[in-house]
């Protein structure tokens, strides 16, 4: 599907509706934050165009990852979980759940949320800011249709989810680049992908099923 068709969706779905919140899900790599970055800035131009949107006004569309509530590298070395981080005890699911839905409700003036800082490795508070006059949330991450508690109560908070796929020798290679890029020698690359990544990829593809459209990126 291209990607001015996904756009029109989005479009779509924001007819009649003054906030969409649309999830992107998929395992890691699978090109979810590429998709939904293209899919928010697609949006904005296409309302701008319409003269629905002016120069300098709130944004329209905006971004929020699921990776912005992952726990600090202190809780995770507290909870054993270093050597696992990215699997779904390694989040703050309950304030991810919140944060939806103060996005869901949109009856503040704006909500802040946090974003994740690959360079860091860790999450920043406060980092993406979703006025009130927003209309559509892109929200991203492994786990929006992950059917196990507290993670179940994501789906129902979002208008749709799309399932991003990708060819899994492609992903594969993206992700060891990733690791690559940011500090990992190959070799520690390849176990930690063995030990954590391939894992979340699993619990990812298990909610495919239950997506509202399924997208392949090349």
């Amino acid at each position: 599907m291209r990607l001015e068709d996904l756009v029109d969706r989005a479009l779509s779905l924001l007819e009649g509706r003054d906030r969409v919140l649309l999830g992107v899900a998929g395992a890691p790599a699978a090109g979810k934050t590429t998709l939904a970055r293209a899919v928010v800035d697609g949006v904005g131009a296409a309302l701008a165009g319409r003269g629905a949107h002016g120069p300098g006004e709130p944004p329209v569309a905006v971004q929020v990852p699921m990776d912005g509530f992952h726990l600090a590298d202190v809780e995770l070395a507290r909870l054993g979980l270093s050597d696992r981080k990215g699997v779904p005890a390694s989040f703050d699911a309950g304030g991810y759940v919140a944060l939806l839905r103060r996005l869901r409700a949109a009856d503040e003036e704006v909500v802040y949320a946090p974003a994740f800082e690959r360079d860091l490795e860790q999450a920043l508070a406060g980092a993406v800011a979703v006025p009130r006059s927003t209309r559509l949330v892109v929200t991203e991450g492994n786990y929006l249709l992950l059917d196990e508690a507290p993670w179940d109560a994501v789906r129902p908070l979002l208008d749709e989810v799309w399932f991003v796929g990708a060819p899994e020798d492609e992903r594969v290679a993206r992700l060891l680049a990733r690791h690559v890029e940011f500090g990992k020698t190959p070799e520690a690359a390849r176990a930690w992908m063995a030990a954590v990544d391939d894992p979340d990829a699993a619990l990812a593809a298990a909610g495919r099923s239950a997506a509202d459209l399924v997208v392949t990126t090349a």
